[in-house]
């Protein structure tokens, strides 16, 4: 007997959802499968998994970005050693990966790719446009990635997550992701929100908008996406600009309208995102959990 067509709706999910993964992970052989029994870094109950599971990161990841372009010396190990020009979406995809393992994977797979990620940094060093020498072992410059990359994806999570975690949970997500930062290298990573503003507001004087950072700004405002990802992309670019300090934006020349990001952004960017968790669903690393709990 022949079965049941699928409702049309049911169709219209599947499809936009592949065509999400595919974008931000990879083809579905690239895609990671979760073992729900193995002795995992992080519990699913952990703040982690409640920040990382989330499609808001897609908006905490760009205004990172952003913000990373402001430190000369971190970003001249990316002009000069990354592949983002001319791969943008395979970046993406490792990018992606680094984050699913440490968040999801066993210890032995997070602690596989935090050693090839560290093999990586060691290879990335030279010297700056302004004649400064840099290395991306420097534990000073990866405590800036670092801790742009946490405040971010939390700014992310509360502004855009389902419902905002309690300022506990906020700060234990600030903990759990400096036990990945400290295993990348960084010194007495933060444990809290405080600390983490301290060390960001420490990196002010250092900030400055150089003409790597115009030239990698201009590249992120625009990037080589797909036709179809544009729209949605500009959306979360918007986002993403709204939610930096207003400093940076200063210095980015990236202004944002009064009212915009509460009359316009927000709500574009809140839809967008919401109809993306509805085509994706759960991450897979949630539902092989589920399904084990249910056995």
């Amino acid at each position: 007997m022949a079965s049941a067509p699928r409702p049309p709706l049911e169709a219209v999910r599947d499809r936009l959802g592949r065509g999400i993964r595919e974008m931000l992970a990879g083809t579905p052989d690239q895609v990671h499968e979760w073992d729900p029994a193995a002795d995992r870094r992080f519990a699913p109950d952990s703040a982690m998994w409640a920040v990382h599971t989330d499609v808001a990161m897609l908006v905490g990841g760009l205004r990172a970005l952003l913000l990373q372009t402001l430190h000369p010396l971190a970003l001249a190990g990316v002009v000069q050693h990354s592949t983002y020009k001319t791969d943008p979406l395979g970046r993406l995809h490792r990018t992606g990966a680094f984050v699913g393992t440490t968040t999801f994977g066993t210890v032995e797979e997070s602690d596989q790719i935090i050693a090839q990620v560290k093999a990586i940094h060691a290879r990335v060093n030279g010297t700056a446009r302004d004649g400064r020498e840099y290395s991306a072992l420097d534990p000073h410059l990866l405590m800036w990635v670092h801790c742009t990359e946490a405040d971010s994806f939390l700014r992310a999570r509360q502004r855009y997550g389902a419902t905002p975690l309690p300022e506990g949970v906020a700060d234990t997500y600030v903990a759990e992701i400096g036990e990945i930062g400290a295993a990348l290298g960084v010194i007495d990573p933060p444990q809290n929100q405080a600390e983490l503003r301290e060390r960001l507001i420490s990196y002010r004087p250092e900030l400055q908008a150089t003409r790597d950072t115009r030239e990698t700004v201009r590249f992120l405002v625009v990037p080589p996406l797909p036709l179809a990802a544009r729209p949605p992309y500009g959306i979360l670019f918007g986002a993403a600009t709204a939610m930096l300090p207003r400093f940076a934006r200063r210095m980015l020349l990236l202004p944002v309208a009064p009212g915009a990001e509460t009359l316009a952004i927000r709500p574009a960017a809140t839809a967008l995102l919401r109809t993306m968790g509805w085509a994706l669903g759960d991450h897979p690393a949630v539902e092989a959990a589920r399904a084990a709990e249910a056995d």
